[in-house]
């Protein structure tokens, strides 16, 4: 080779580095001048490709690199460009970005979730909160202070987990025509920290949800705050919140948690309200919505919105009975709950409560989330909230133990109690005196046809001694909203759950001294012995009574006694399975009933001066009073009587 071939060779190397050089300056300062157009917001957009992007959080392994670009998008889901006009492009295995002309990303119709699962933790005080990037959902949430019944009983540190990853939520959104769930995409970790996470989404239309999970200390709620970004101002209204809940069973009875669990929620102007606890059931949402409950027996999962759940397109709840077989989980709830987001790019800002049914707890929200604690309606919440719970939390606030509080708060109830009992009974002593001239007129009426002549007798002895047969009516009637306020009271009680007493190991649930091995219909594979107990002490004071008890004066009327007989055989198949403290609470009432009965029959009573009272009454007798219109109207149907029995006679 001459000198004049190798000079040649040498100038057309030294343009060609040359050239490489200064092109790759030109693309790099290009790549720069769009960085720094996108931060000051004074970039140039060009409408984005129709074929949608490359999901970057799930990386195509193929031979051809171009298949990890995806486009550079803003927050409108416009493409970004460079100074010549190329379309800007990431590329996911490096993280550069490059400008690239007329470039077509290959169309992917739904997302490649091949990603492994990674799955990371957030905790507090009192909750513990599992993040999985399949769904970027929550996986599991575990309540540090307390446990199963299982765990309980043999005594392993395990905390109570309320559901596990067969439970899932997501976003449903719109691609074009196609509707979507973010619970199907995988999402990346972009931020965590010990008690809190962001997780984000890019489907492959360069669609953008972001979750904030955050936990502060001391709280059993979750702040849960929802961003979009590649979405567009039309798509907003469409965006909703779709869950699926399996609750786990935390219980010693699986049909005793599937008796009161069910979706409570509440309107924003309204009560709240609740799906059907007996079977499945579901509700469309007629008006906002400021919560929705997924309730348990003594926990729940609670959503809460500031500005509510928007009842539009198909906002909807329900609840689901599952196999009989599970007796992993209680039951099914599902909710379709749409956001009601106006602007893309505001944030949807949530929150989740995890943790007990404790009235003093969620009563702190002033949303009225409290309300899904069962303590009764009307007037027997009314004793409970404002009564019976106060001085039960105060006792037990004493560390006496469940057993004696209870003890004590039936000591308590009967003293306030006490005069109206006096009342009852001495109503029914005054009866007993009477029951001979009672059985005398029965005698001297034995006949079906005489039995208004009979009643108007009696009305007239009653009247004559002074005597009232109602009088021992009024005072039960004031006792019973008491008990039936501690009928929901024990069963619902917190701080009863896992508190042992004598031999039973939970007062909150049913105490066994028995497992038959069977299950017998309507009453259960089990022997409570409080069960007994109180249908026995129940028994007794029904026979103790029943010598006070007036026989049916008029045709049709069932005999009283038997029927009172009747009551506490059913009770010992209604409560077997009921809460082992609601049955000792009313073992230890009745048990104290009989006591202060006989007490006050040996005491304060006394038979003859009952005698001696009603033979004055007959001696001077009151000034005559006007007939009620109760006399009135018993006397008109007397007399109408009368007459259909001499017409019947002719």
């Amino acid at each position: 080779m001459d000198k004049r071939s190798l000079l040649g060779l040498l100038i057309i190397g030294g343009i060609l580095f040359a050239f490489s050089f200064f092109n790759a300056n030109e693309v790099a300062e290009d790549i720069e001048t769009a960085n720094n157009q996108s931060s000051d917001s004074t970039e140039t957009f060009q409408e984005a490709d129709s074929n949608p992007a490359v999901d970057t959080l799930a990386i195509i392994e193929d031979e051809d690199p171009m298949l990890n670009l995806i486009p550079k998008v803003n927050e409108e889901g416009k493409q970004f460009t460079d100074s010549f006009g190329a379309p800007i492009f990431i590329d996911t295995l490096s993280g550069l970005e490059m400008a690239i002309a007329d470039f077509t990303v290959p169309q992917i119709s739904e997302p490649k979730n091949n990603a492994p699962e990674e799955i990371v933790s957030i905790e507090n005080d009192l909750i513990r909160a599992e993040i999985s990037n399949k769904g970027g959902r929550l996986v599991g949430v575990y309540l540090k202070e307390y446990k199963t019944y299982d765990a309980f009983l043999n005594e392993k540190a395990e905390s109570l987990q309320l559901f596990d990853d067969q439970s899932s939520f997501g976003i449903t959104f719109y691609d074009g025509d196609k509707k979507k769930n973010s619970a199907d995409y995988d999402f990346k970790f972009v931020k965590s920290t010990p008690n809190s996470a962001i997780v984000e989404m890019i489907n492959p239309a360069g669609q953008r949800v972001i979750y904030n999970y955050s936990l502060a200390e001391g709280k059993y709620d979750m702040d849960f705050d929802i961003s979009f970004k590649g979405f567009s101002d039309r798509d907003a209204k469409d965006l909703a919140l779709e869950s699926d809940f399996k609750l786990l069973s935390t219980e010693k009875h699986l049909p005793s948690e599937q008796r009161v669990s069910t979706v409570f929620f509440k309107y924003n102007d309204d009560d709240y309200d609740y799906l059907s606890e007996a079977g499945d059931d579901e509700e469309v949402l007629e008006a906002n919505t400021q919560w929705v409950a997924y309730k348990q027996s003594y926990f729940s999962s609670i959503l809460m919105s500031e500005s509510g759940f928007k009842p539009t397109n198909g906002s909807e709840i329900k609840v689901r009975l599952l196999d009989e077989n599970d007796t992993t989980y209680i039951k099914q709830y599902s909710s379709n709950l749409n956001l009601g987001v106006t602007n893309i790019k505001n944030t949807v800002e949530l929150q989740w409560y995890f943790g007990p049914n404790d009235y003093e707890i969620l009563a702190e929200y002033n949303n009225g989330s409290e309300d899904i604690i069962n303590l009764g309606w009307g007037l027997f919440r009314w004793i409970n909230v404002y009564f019976m719970r106060p001085i039960f939390g105060w006792l037990m606030a004493l560390g006496i133990g469940a057993g004696l509080a209870i003890l004590l708060l039936t000591i308590l109830v009967k003293l306030l109690l006490s005069p109206v009992n006096y009342k009852m009974y001495k109503s029914s002593a005054m009866m007993k005196v009477l029951r001979p001239e009672m059985d005398a007129l029965s005698k001297k009426y034995p006949k079906k046809d005489d039995a208004m002549k009979k009643q108007q007798e009696l009305m007239a002895l009653y009247k004559e001694t002074g005597v009232s047969p109602m009088a021992g009516c009024v005072p039960m009637l004031i006792q019973m909203p008491i008990l039936f306020a501690i009928f929901r009271l024990f069963p619902a009680e917190l701080s009863l759950r896992q508190k042992g007493f004598l031999w039973a190991e939970d007062l909150s649930t049913y105490d066994s001294i028995v497992n038959l091995g069977v299950d017998v219909p309507l009453y259960g594979d089990h022997i409570s012995l409080f069960t007994l107990l109180m249908a026995g002490t129940t028994l007794l004071y029904t026979h103790y009574n029943s010598s006070n008890m007036q026989q049916p004066t008029m045709e049709g009327m069932p005999n009283m006694k038997y029927i009172m007989y009747f009551f506490p055989i059913m009770m010992i198949f209604f409560f077997n399975s009921y809460s082992s403290g609601l049955s000792y609470y009313y073992f230890i009432s009745t048990l104290m009933t009989i006591g202060i009965m006989f007490a006050i029959k040996k005491f304060l009573l006394d038979e003859d001066k009952i005698l001696a009272k009603i033979a004055a009454n007959r001696a001077n007798p009151k000034k005559k009073k006007g007939k009620s219109k109760f006399q009135q109207r018993l006397e008109e149907a007397q007399r109408l009587q009368q007459e259909r029995t001499g017409k019947k006679k002719k």
